[in-house]
């Protein structure tokens, strides 16, 4: 049983947490394409794409952490340090995903677009902070996988 958990959890992960990385990761550089005078129903409509990959991967990727917490009880690590900052920082990324990465992409996507004046209602900084935030989530996601991979300290092998 423990096989299984294990391996819905990494596939969850790769399928689940791999495209809000790399749509998130692509966002802010649409955003700025987008925002940036020369705004097309391309743009517009890429960025929309990427923000829903967001949201719904997202909402997939919950199945991570409880197939984690079943593997992680099936192995009887669950009081390991490894694991529990493991859970911390997925728990961290998880609300610098919904706290500040997708709402910041959905104020960029609602921002008004004034056909006459292009710099009209638009945060020149937003695409920048987006980035700086979806940084911060691909890295606590990187350390989180480190973690899983090294278990320092783990008497179950590696």
């Amino acid at each position: 049983m423990t096989k299984f958990l294990l391996s819905v959890h990494v596939l969850a992960a790769i399928v689940a947490i791999g495209p809000v990385t790399v749509a998130a990761s692509m966002f802010p550089a649409a955003a700025r394409r987008a925002c940036g005078g020369t705004d097309t129903g391309r743009d517009l409509a890429v960025l929309r794409s990427l923000h829903r990959i967001c949201r719904v991967y997202a909402a997939v990727g919950v199945v991570v952490p409880v197939f984690g917490l079943a593997t992680a009880s099936s192995l009887g690590v669950l009081d390991d340090a490894w694991l529990i900052v493991s859970i911390v920082l997925t728990a961290a990324a998880a609300g610098v995903l919904v706290l500040l990465v997708l709402p910041r992409q959905h104020r960029i996507l609602a921002s008004p677009r004034n056909r006459e004046d292009p710099n009209s209602g638009r945060d020149e900084r937003g695409p920048a902070r987006l980035a700086m935030y979806t940084g911060m989530f691909n890295v606590l996601w990187a350390v989180v996988t480190v973690l899983m991979i090294v278990r320092p300290g783990s008497t179950t092998g590696a």
